[in-house]
């Protein structure tokens, strides 16, 4: 019965990562594939080389298909999340993946966020403009 149940999970050709920066957020599916990438319902006709980083270190650049919804933060964040979710993805296609991809720091959350703005000041930091007379 055990069996069945392992064999059972093999068949799952999809590999799920979510990934975090600042405040985007990407659900990122990857499975066997030709290298096509889907993100927010639109193919890449040139992915960016940010998000495609883990597939380059492993050496599986062309092995898989990667479908992502991405939504929040910027254009920097977004591709930072998407490249998280990859890399969290291949882990769980792989565990022996994992020491590899910890030596890059492509497991590691970026944790630097927005900081908030303080009651008496313009900004997170900025005080009002001070007058001597």
């Amino acid at each position: 019965m055990a069996a069945e149940k392992k064999t059972a999970g093999t068949k799952n050709k999809n590999w799920y990562g979510l990934g975090r920066r600042k405040t985007a957020i990407a659900k990122v599916w990857i499975s066997e594939g030709n290298g096509k990438v889907i993100i927010n319902d639109r193919e890449q006709a040139t992915p960016s080389r940010i998000y495609l980083e883990p597939l380059k270190v492993v050496g599986k650049e062309k092995d898989f298909d990667i479908k992502a919804k991405v939504y929040g933060g910027g254009q920097s964040s977004q591709p930072g999340a998407i490249r998280l979710g990859i890399a969290r993805a291949l882990e769980k296609f792989d565990p022996e993946l994992h020491k590899t991809l910890k030596v890059e720091g492509f497991l590691m959350r970026d944790p630097r966020m927005k900081e908030r703005k303080k009651p008496g000041l313009k900004g997170a930091r900025r005080a009002p403009q001070w007058a001597k007379r």
